[in-house]
């Protein structure tokens, strides 16, 4: 599980499933059982070692207080990944959503919104499957209509509303573009413009993009490779 606070990765993972190359990548390692935790400690890459729940709401609770401007991202290496998930869960109001990569002619589509390029997502409506809700936010946001290929993968973030704690799961799906004649961007989501992105201009708008939307096109590349 990978949450974005502040656009920055905190990800829980099993102690166990690090392997040495990962744990090499880190700036700073800290063992929980020898070191108290402390906020100078959040900087760079950062893994903690032996991570507790009670660690891991100590950390949450400094990421929404003022993340530091060093830290690029936190990694919990836990013996009960799963516990501590729901816990977390448990912390905030959870808000689901669902999104899309579309491809047309070895090109994906990207729009551009709030000074940022973005991919098309939206919250579920009563009801709704995240497979469908996906679809039709694709469709209404950029007037391109999609069919289903598969899931890409889950994505979390937070942020406050009206003085709530929430947390937004998105659920993101591969699609093929069916039809793109009527393409248009969705003006009253202030969306500016959208582009059919071959390999080089994805990696030029990634540049200006969020760290969740980065994570979704990796976790696709990745698919790629494995087929």
């Amino acid at each position: 599980m990978t949450i974005f606070f502040d656009d920055r990765p905190f990800k829980i993972v099993r102690a166990s499933r690090l392997s040495q190359a990962e744990s090499a990548a880190f700036d700073r390692i800290v063992d929980l059982r020898l070191e108290k935790l402390q906020k100078g400690m959040l900087s760079g890459h950062v893994l903690f070692l032996n991570a507790t729940f009670s660690a891991a709401r100590q950390v949450i609770h400094m990421l929404e207080q003022e993340p530091p401007k060093e830290l690029l991202s936190i990694t919990l290496a836990t013996r009960e990944k799963a516990d501590m998930e729901e816990k977390i869960k448990g912390l905030y109001k959870v808000v689901k959503a669902a999104g899309g990569v579309v491809v047309k002619d070895g090109k994906w589509l990207f729009m551009y919104r709030r000074k940022k390029w973005d991919l098309p997502k939206g919250k579920l409506d009563k009801g709704e499957s995240s497979r469908t809700a996906a679809a039709r936010e694709i469709e209404e946001e950029t007037g391109v209509n999609v069919a289903l290929r598969e899931k890409i993968c889950t994505t979390w973030h937070t942020y406050a509303l009206n003085n709530n704690r929430i947390l937004k799961r998105t659920k993101w799906y591969l699609f093929d573009c069916v039809n793109d004649a009527n393409m248009q961007p969705q003006a009253e989501e202030q969306i500016e413009k959208l582009e059919w992105c071959n390999t080089e201009e994805i990696k030029a708008v990634l540049v200006n993009s969020y760290s969740s939307i980065r994570y979704v096109v990796d976790s696709l590349r990745k698919m790629q490779k494995v087929k």
